[in-house]
């Protein structure tokens, strides 16, 4: 019996990966967040498999479910959101079920943040720009933000920011970039990025507040700013260029 913790991925059941729909399909227990996984891909598991919305279950239920299932040996599938790998909540998970001696293991997925930049047709490293892009988030009702990773220090950087679980916090997520990135620094606001309702709003630092609040946008939002949003004019990468020659590429 195994546990597998599955990235889900964005939302839109066609960007799960091929291992992960596979391990979904033969689990008999499948473990998921209802707010977060959409109903198109809870119906790829086996109509005989046991499937719970953990939604409402604190950490002690979620891994009761889990202890029945590895009584009767049946594998699990617990999808997260996204990469599980990010804010997925399993580095708690795993250690309860290590001090159980249950098998568990990871499926990577495709995070919100790389399903963001696909949907605005943009990369967030561009060449004499910005080559660094910083996950973070702000603190609101979950865990505090450890010391020293205050937006202002991470901003001081002028990388792409991604910045996840904000959407509540977006004023003083403005007020704290100014400074740093200039009013008008690009902005855009991913909401439930490949769901059927997705919206993305674009503005800049000074803007973008004005054009959410109308929206009412609470929750599964992603904030991302920086200079690679906006079409800032760049030099081409040297990866291509015909001087740059490497071990795949001799000089010609």
């Amino acid at each position: 019996m195994t546990v597998h913790f599955i990235g889900a991925g964005p939302g839109a059941a066609d960007l799960m990966t091929l291992r992960g729909m596979k391990l979904l399909r033969e689990a008999e227990v499948v473990l998921f967040a209802g707010s977060l996984i959409p109903e198109e891909l809870i119906a790829e598991a086996d109509k005989s498999a046991r499937v719970i919305d953990t939604a409402p279950l604190n950490l002690d239920e979620i891994i009761a479910e889990i202890e029945v299932a590895h009584a009767a040996g049946h594998d699990v599938a617990r999808l997260h959101s996204g990469d599980p790998s990010l804010y997925g909540a399993i580095a708690e998970q795993m250690r309860r079920l290590k001090a159980l001696g249950i098998d568990y293991d990871i499926i990577p997925g495709v995070p919100a943040y790389a399903a963001a930049a696909a949907a605005l047709g943009r990369e967030l490293t561009l060449p004499g720009i910005v080559q660094t892009i910083i996950l973070t988030r702000t603190a609101v009702r979950a865990s505090a933000m450890p010391p020293g990773e205050e937006l202002e220090n991470l901003a001081a950087t002028g990388a792409t920011l991604a910045i996840h679980l904000s959407i509540n916090n977006l004023v003083p997520v403005v007020r704290q970039l100014t400074p740093h990135y200039g009013d008008d620094c690009p902005v855009a606001i991913a909401y439930r990025v490949s769901w059927p309702d997705e919206q993305l709003i674009s503005g800049t630092l000074s803007t973008i507040r004005d054009k959410v609040k109308p929206l009412g946008l609470t929750r599964t939002a992603l904030i991302l700013v920086g200079q690679a949003l906006g079409g800032a004019a760049f030099d081409d990468s040297q990866l291509y260029n015909p001087s740059h020659s490497h071990v795949l590429r001799p000089p010609k």
